[in-house]
């Protein structure tokens, strides 16, 4: 029979004596109790691991894991890097509080699948057992071994050894394996020397592949070493991957460097951190509500340290809920995305609550706005599922995300990043901008970008209308300041690729529905208003009549009078009359020989007008300050007139 290894693991639970060990033994040939102090007190202090092979020839690895309430550390340490759980319970004591703590452990990191093995069934008689197998089968309802199998087992006499083989076998069926894809990730649960070899480190593969040759971090402290030999079981390999118990020999790092806690991994992927943002759930179980900033003992990984909860929402969390959240750990700690964590209380120890790593390189908000954005972060990254839809909810979240940014947070390397930021470029779900900068932005980001960009090309047309449109250095320094030159540049190309910005065959860049003014046009025109303005006198032309007079468009006539009023040649008064500047500067000159004011019978008299024109034209010198009401006169106020108007 070919025997060929699985990319799985399973684990065993239970509390402490019903049989884990022993059970493992039978199954595997393998003695997990490996410690000698484990041999003289008969309990398993540390984790074992044992090969398991199936009937049909595959093999998965087996870790076991202590049972007592000290160890639970140790317990947390194997139960976080399983896929299907062995839940071990002893006929002749059924259900205990280890039980107990052990399930809702697994059940906060993630496991479910798996079946339950109800040992030292030949200690107790028939009734006894049956009531035992109920026991458990009632102490399983509404968890997520609801309905597996539980088969009565004796390790001694291999009562049933074989219809739990076939039961694991099925387990196994059912559990998808770990894919091998992403940078590798393997939390180190044993470090030791081997003469000739160098450290070595063992523990469960997270994530992605490791091979002979490859060049390896270990996290926090940063070291870097070389893979010398990789042995999955005992048996040397080429490559390990996700899912499998493996022993690796590096070289360039000494033993007094590692310990457990420590993550091997690849290089330039992963950070150490200090503040992790999760979605937080309290047990229902738990005696009492957690509040902000309370202490706990973070397990994660094979780590073990003293943290931090910060809510973010309410000061307290109450049994049963779950609410957005950071943790804060008082050390450097290394997470995954998505791995899951197991809060305790700092004193008395007990599992109170536990979560999965949503975003790992938190920082503490400032402010009610940075903190409301660190909710819906949160809230938007615990719904998604993959490392697309994760880079995506983070550009939204941050509004502008440099690629090298991306690439940590997400967690994938350089190129994988790229690819991704590609695919997101093409669904139109962000702009990818490929300058000094590698960019990210959102679309609302991109968006308000892009109206700062078009209100200043806007307003350089309305200041130089002729001209076919601004110089790209002139825009980039006006409205994207933030950009270097070759990232501001990749902006105004996409820009211009969606269609609102047209750039001349000059390299100038213009609005698309603004069109430069002719200036011999606009000339003749200018002359023909300014001439019906002085036909008029003071009795000045509406908008309408000057239009009639030119026989334009209404769109041509438009730009024309902007342009007429931009550099001065005319006012609009009372929305309806031109005033060209030749007939108002007369109009000054004439009421500034009135020392002692004038009404407006007096000016409409002088100018020979009538009320109809003299009341707005005064209540417009009025407004622009030139004059001042007195009762029923109006003084002109011969300091805020236009020079050459009051004099030199």
């Amino acid at each position: 029979m070919d025997h060929r290894e699985i990319s799985l693991v399973l684990g065993t639970a239970g509390h402490i004596d019903h049989g884990k060990t022993t059970l493992v033994k039978a199954l595997t040939g393998i003695d997990c109790d490996r410690l000698s102090e484990e041999k003289k007190r008969g309990i398993t202090i540390e984790l074992g691991f044992a090969p398991l092979v199936l009937d049909d020839g595959r093999i998965v690895s087996i870790v076991d894991v202590p049972g007592h309430e000290r160890f639970i550390r140790q317990m947390v340490a194997g139960a976080s890097g399983i896929d299907g759980v062995l839940l071990v319970v002893a006929a002749d004591e059924g259900v205990m509080p280890q039980t107990r703590e052990h399930l809702e452990i697994l059940k906060i990191l993630g496991v479910k699948d798996g079946l339950v093995a109800v040992t030292k069934a030949d200690s107790v008689d028939e009734d006894f057992l049956e009531l035992a197998l109920e026991d458990v089968r009632e102490f399983l309802r509404g968890s997520f071994l609801e309905g597996k199998p539980v088969i009565p087992v004796s390790a001694i006499s291999g009562t049933n050894l074989s219809l739990l083989r076939e039961e694991l076998g099925n387990l196994v069926n059912r559990i998808r394996p770990r894919p091998r894809k992403g940078p590798f990730f393997l939390p180190i649960d044993r470090t030791f020397p081997v003469a000739g070899f160098g450290v070595v480190v063992t523990g469960t593969a997270y994530r992605g592949e490791i091979s002979v040759g490859m060049e390896t971090a270990a996290l926090p402290s940063g070291r870097e070493g070389r893979v010398r030999s990789v042995q999955v079981h005992g048996t040397g390999v080429q490559t390990a991957w996700a899912g499998q118990r493996v022993a690796v020999s590096i070289a360039g790092i000494s033993s007094e460097e590692l310990s457990r806690g420590d993550v091997l991994c690849a290089k330039g992927v992963y950070r150490a951190t200090r503040c992790f943002e999760c979605e937080l759930r309290l047990l229902e179980s738990a005696r009492e509500p957690v509040r902000h900033w309370q202490r706990v003992r973070l397990h994660i990984g094979t780590s073990d340290v003293v943290a931090r909860i910060a809510l973010l929402e309410n000061p307290f969390l109450q049994p049963g809920e779950t609410a957005p959240a950071q943790i804060v750990a008082e050390e450097n700690i290394v997470c995954l995305v998505d791995q899951r964590f197991v809060l305790r209380r700092y004193s008395p120890l007990e599992t109170i609550a536990g979560g999965r790593v949503l975003f790992p390189y938190a920082v503490k908000p400032k402010g009610k706005k940075a903190r409301i954005s660190c909710i819906e972060r949160v809230r938007n990254l615990a719904a998604v599922h993959d490392p697309e839809e994760r880079l995506l909810a983070l550009v939204r979240s941050f509004s502008m995300l440099e690629l090298s940014d991306g690439a940590l947070y997400i967690q994938e390397s350089p190129d994988e990043t790229t690819r991704l930021a590609e695919k997101l470029r093409k669904r139109e779900d962000t702009v990818f901008l490929q300058g000094g900068k590698k960019l990210l932005l959102s679309k609302n980001c991109f968006l308000r970008l892009a109206g700062d960009v078009e209100a200043f090309l806007w307003s350089y047309h309305d200041s130089h209308p002729s001209q076919k449109g601004a110089p790209p250095d002139v825009t980039v320094l006006s409205a994207l300041k933030s950009f270097d030159s070759r990232t501001a540049k990749a902006f105004l190309e996409a820009l211009v690729s969606g269609g609102s910005v047209v750039v001349s065959e000059e390299g100038l860049l213009r609005m698309k529905d603004f069109q430069p003014r002719d200036d011999e046009t606009f000339e003749r025109r200018s002359a023909e208003i300014l001439s019906l303005c002085r036909e008029r006198g003071f009795q000045p032309p509406v908008i309408s009549e000057a239009r009639e007079r030119l026989a334009i468009g209404e769109d041509a006539f438009s730009t024309l009078l902007n342009g007429m009023r931009e550099t001065g040649m005319v006012s609009i008064v009372s929305g309806e009359f031109l005033l060209s500047a030749e007939i108002e500067n007369e109009l000054l000159r004439i009421l500034l020989k009135e020392k002692e004011g004038v009404t407006l019978a007096r000016v409409r008299d002088i100018t020979g007008s009538s009320r109809k024109f003299i009341l707005p034209l005064l209540e417009y010198l009025d407004a622009k300050g030139y004059t001042r009401r007195a009762g029923e006169k109006r003084v002109l106020l011969a300091s805020k007139l236009p020079r050459g108007i009051a004099g030199p």
